[in-house]
């Protein structure tokens, strides 16, 4: 009773503030925790005429299938490698290109380059991928042209796995680098510049600046920027990987991820259970590994900690 009480006060005291949250609370309960139901159809053998609660229980079949297809190891070490690539190369450019624009001094140079890096991010992964066709393709592309030109011996790209790993890393890098790049500009920016007056009167080089002064404060922003995408490391950029390789079998095992495999078996075989499996078991691993992470986080500083 007394809680009740002292719940409506606190409703009643700052209710601008609630009503002001309350749109972002209504959203995220509608489109991100009400759908959490769905996640039953992992369990059910699922029929569009009995829909979801009338279909079926058949356990964990829809998980043993996707275990035993002989693809589920190879699709989750994939997803694994090229999410720990996005992160670790996307922050360290991403860095870099905030501590350069940082030190660029001409006013209209730095908002004519930085509006050219943040560009990308606006360009659809269709458009990309279509221009990625164009560039690399074997008879026609723009590569191949420019190397018989030159004499020399053309390279077959979409036929070689090897070199998509390079390549789906430097076009993630190309289109997200620039946009990811803006928060970490805004934390140098907040940096108080007496820090750097004072480290100019000591004589310190622009890399002492740097070393001493913005990446110790920027530690914390790093820390919180990789543990948010820690917990989606078991989730493959479908709009990416989909556009850029399509269905090309030959370079599946270098470039399938789990989400591409699941939108291949949703539309081949029109079964809600096997994708809605996977799902639930990419959540439950990202759900664990950002636990883990956070705690190890906390362990070393808490500051470093999303919660």
């Amino acid at each position: 009773m007394q809680k009740a009480t002292r719940l409506l006060f606190e409703l009643k005291k700052n209710r601008t503030m609630f009503l002001m949250i309350a749109p972002a609370v209504i959203y995220f309960f509608i489109f991100n925790y009400l759908p959490m139901t769905g996640a039953i159809v992992a369990f059910k053998h699922f029929q569009y005429d009995k829909g979801i609660l009338f279909s079926p229980w058949i356990g964990f079949k829809n998980f043993s299938f996707f275990f035993q297809s002989g693809q589920a190891w190879l699709l989750t070490k994939n997803t694994i490698l090229y999410n720990l690539a996005f992160i670790v190369t996307g922050v360290v450019c991403s860095i870099g290109i905030a501590i350069i624009f940082s030190e660029i001094k001409g006013k209209y140079f730095k908002k004519i380059t930085h509006a050219a890096m943040f560009l990308p991010f606006f360009i659809s992964w269709v458009v990309v991928g279509a221009f990625v066709y164009s560039m690399l393709n074997y008879e026609f592309g723009s590569l191949n042209t420019l190397m018989k030109g030159l004499h020399l011996q053309p390279v077959d790209v979409y036929g070689t796995p090897a070199l998509w790993k390079y390549i789906i890393v430097g076009f993630y890098l190309w289109k997200t680098v620039g946009y990811g790049s803006i928060i970490y500009l805004a934390v140098i920016t907040g940096i108080n510049p007496e820090l750097y007056e004072a480290a100019d009167l000591d004589g310190a080089s622009i890399y002492q600046k740097i070393y001493h002064i913005t990446f110790p404060l920027l530690k914390v922003t790093i820390m919180i920027m990789v543990l948010l995408q820690i917990g989606h490391i078991l989730r493959g950029n479908l709009d990416m990987f989909y556009q850029l390789v399509g269905n090309n079998g030959v370079l599946f095992n270098a470039t399938d991820v789990i989400d591409t495999f699941v939108f291949r078996a949703l539309i081949s075989a029109n079964d809600m259970g096997l994708p809605s499996a996977i799902g639930l078991y990419q959540n439950a691993i990202g759900f664990v590994v950002i636990l883990t992470f956070n705690y190890l986080a906390k362990k070393v500083n808490s500051d470093y900690a999303l919660f």
